[in-house]
């Protein structure tokens, strides 16, 4: 067992370092606390299963590699986690240029029947800042959404103020003010770690 526990170490370090991760930026990822992380570098602890299966999907390798000793060379030579990171980027600037696009596409259509509605790119703003909230929520860290679910806010507001410009509703933005408060707030309240 000590055996197994001190290849896991070897592998862990050796997948957080190569993907230049602290051992805090680890247990965040993970939702538990560096000093569990800190725990199986030590060889002290080995990770459950699931936390294993969550380190494979991570550093983009399988259970099995993490499992397995490996010598210098099969670690210098194995895929890590960073194709993957890149993956994501790429797969959310495809999605928001998609929105993008499809503005686009529907302004021009409307354009098409005589009618101009730049409001068809209003709207597309909280959309493609919702995608981006639900990526960086799967992705990245949670505090990095601070920032996307306030421009979320603002452009909602922003959006049903420009629908109803000629009603001069300007006190909407002071919805606003709470609401950016709330977040704020929210952003503030600490996640348990696992032990």
């Amino acid at each position: 067992m000590d055996d197994l526990k001190d290849i896991v170490s070897r592998n862990i370090i050796y997948l957080r370092t190569n993907n230049k991760m602290t051992q805090l930026e680890l247990g965040e990822a993970l939702n538990y606390s560096d000093k569990a992380v800190s725990k199986w570098e030590r060889a002290e602890a080995i990770p459950d299963a699931y936390v294993l299966k969550k380190l494979s999907i991570l550093f983009g390798v399988s259970v099995d590699y993490l499992l397995t000793k490996h010598d210098e060379d099969e670690l210098k030579a194995a895929k890590t986690g960073s194709p993957q990171r890149f993956d994501r980027r790429i797969i959310s600037l495809i999605s928001f240029l998609g929105t993008w696009t499809l503005a686009v596409v529907i302004f021009t259509i409307i354009w098409f029947f005589g009618s101009v509605q730049w409001l068809v790119f209003v709207y597309a703003l909280p959309i493609s800042l919702i995608l981006m909230i639900v990526f960086t929520a799967i992705w990245s860290k949670r505090k990095t959404n601070i920032f996307f679910i306030s421009l979320l806010v603002w452009s909602v507001l922003a959006a049903i103020y420009l629908t109803f410009i000629d009603r001069n509703w300007w006190l909407l933005f002071t919805i606003g003010i709470p609401a950016q408060i709330i977040i704020l707030l929210s952003f503030k309240v600490k996640i348990m770690p696992k032990k």
